[in-house]
């Protein structure tokens, strides 16, 4: 980006959610029980794409298990993680090593760039997402999104979206195809698309949630889009360039 370019962020009122202890009290653990189940993902859609990228940058990366994960996979590789919450930092630094490094700040104001950047469940927090795509676009060859599909019939019906917005702090919603045509109007090229499913491969955190894994595990196994459509559950990765 040149100097006299804009360069977007996350958006004041929205970072006010991370920077204070409220997203902190909300989820305590921010989400690193999940982290080395997106790593598999990330790895999964490099290794189906033979790609072996050699730096990793990582956008909104949360406590840092997702690149501490990856660090393992590509042992000859340089890790870079970006966050814009101090209590997120706190959780990051016991997991730097000499190849794993994280940052106190925004990358959209940062010059650097990578083989691989991630952004694993992050632009559905950000007010102004096109600013925000567009800014990291450049940013590396190749983009890892991964995605949550918030939009289904069920969501609409028990208005679950609404939960999202509380506890998680989701600002967009976001079906296959709003998530791809959101890409896609960012100037992004996508390589590869997968469905993630949660509800398979990891366990249930609460009884009502393992009652629900049935009926989307059956419908899954006849029709993905489907299941994605009516029932959720599942989310997004996305490789793209």
């Amino acid at each position: 980006m040149s100097g006299g370019e804009s360069k977007p962020s996350i958006g004041h009122s929205a970072i006010e959610r991370y920077t204070t202890e409220t997203y902190l009290n909300q989820n305590p653990t921010w989400g690193v029980e999940d982290s080395a189940w997106k790593a598999r993902q990330v790895e999964n859609i490099l290794k189906r794409n033979k790609l072996q990228p050699q730096t990793f940058g990582e956008i909104g990366c949360g406590a840092g298990e997702i690149l501490k994960q990856l660090s393992v996979v590509y042992p000859r590789a340089e890790f870079a993680g970006y966050e814009v919450s101090p209590h997120a930092f706190e959780l990051c630094k016991a997991r730097e090593s000499d190849r794993v490094h994280f940052y106190l700040k925004d990358l959209c104001t940062e010059d650097a760039h990578f083989d691989a950047l991630l952004c694993m469940d992050v632009f559905e927090h950000v007010e102004d997402y096109f600013g925000f795509l567009r800014a990291i676009k450049g940013r590396a060859e190749y983009k890892l999104f991964h995605i949550p599909l918030d939009i289904s019939v069920l969501s609409v019906l028990r208005s679950l979206m609404m939960k999202a917005r509380a506890d998680l702090g989701h600002l967009h919603y976001y079906s296959k195809e709003t998530a791809l045509a959101t890409l896609k109007d960012c100037g992004y090229d996508l390589v590869d698309v997968a469905f993630t499913t949660p509800f398979i491969d990891l366990p249930a955190k609460h009884f009502k949630t393992r009652l629900s894994r049935w009926p989307r595990r059956l419908t899954y196994a006849i029709s993905p889009d489907w299941c994605t459509k009516l029932l959720g559950g599942c989310s997004l990765m996305v490789l793209a360039k």
